[in-house]
């Protein structure tokens, strides 16, 4: 089952997430049978996107990451809500290149190093907030932190990892955040950069044992670090007949003709791959309904 913790240190300078997010990756890479390295990107992505996620406000929010590069894997996506459950696809499952000159998964690589991080956060307002930055190594944990201090002006830290097992199941998958506050004094900055100094990799803690409250002491030795709330986000798709309908809606009054020539319909859904089925009758109910 995957963690989450959130932190805020007890002088109120910053705050802290950290994640386990293993088995929800492991989810993905069974729903979209990734190949190694697009199981890296997807999974660094899914956790990235849960960890941001949780800092939404309200139960209909939800949080959107688009990687658009120039990488094999093509667009890469993750939603989360504010449990940081997540859901999300790459365009390109399937990916092989060679690994990087230190011998890891080429994440950057397969992303691709030019090209852009789109944040979306749909906030129930009457538009979203969207916000977009230049991709900086295509790794995605700086290109997080880039997307922070760019469109959000708040210095932030994060780390992502992903290690994948010889049969593609995944070993360990996690990341932590942290983000300086308003009050944070002229100090904090070099206290944090203290503390992460030479820190082993998100991966190199999670499989030595540490749960994600252990990693934000682990990382931020100096800082006395008190719990605010935590939660068990997993992969969880939110697809239904009835958002597929809404979607064969919008395509319009001269496709739906044209779908309703075919005995029958398939759409599967990107993020679960479950298939909903359509009859030529169903189409033309659908035709009907979309023209009152």
């Amino acid at each position: 089952m995957g963690k989450l913790v959130r932190c805020i240190s007890d002088d109120g300078t910053l705050v802290m997430m950290a994640a386990d997010t293993t088995d929800m990756v492991n989810t993905a890479q069974e729903l979209h049978t990734t190949s190694a390295v697009v199981s890296a990107a997807l999974g660094r992505l899914l956790t990235a996107a849960s960890l941001m996620g949780s800092m939404l406000k309200n139960k209909d929010d939800s949080l959107t990451l688009r990687l658009s590069a120039d990488g094999p894997a093509g667009t890469v996506i993750a939603v989360s809500d504010c449990d940081g459950n997540t859901r999300g696809y790459a365009a390109n499952s399937i990916v092989e290149i060679p690994l990087n000159a230190k011998g890891k998964l080429d994440v950057a690589g397969a992303v691709g190093k030019n090209g852009s991080l789109t944040v979306m956060k749909d906030l129930g307002l009457k538009e979203p907030y969207i916000g977009q930055i230049p991709l900086v190594s295509g790794e995605i944990a700086e290109d997080i932190t880039s997307y922070y201090a760019i469109s959000e002006q708040t210095p932030t830290v994060c780390a992502l990892g992903v290690l994948v097992n010889p049969d593609l199941t995944i070993k360990a998958a996690g990341g932590f955040i942290i983000q300086l506050l308003p009050t944070a004094f002229d100090d904090t900055i070099d206290k944090v950069e203290r503390c992460i100094e030479g820190i082993p990799s998100v991966t190199q803690m999670l499989t030595s044992g540490l749960t994600p409250e252990d990693i934000c002491k682990k990382v931020l030795p100096e800082f006395n670090l008190e719990v605010l709330d935590s939660s068990n986000p997993e992969y969880k798709c939110n697809c239904s007949k009835e958002r597929v309908v809404k979607a064969l809606i919008s395509l319009g009054k001269d496709d739906l003709q044209e779908l309703a020539q075919d005995e029958s319909t398939e759409v599967k859904c990107q993020f679960c791959n479950k298939a909903y089925t359509f009859t030529s009758e169903d189409i033309l109910e659908i035709l009907k309904k979309s023209t009152k």
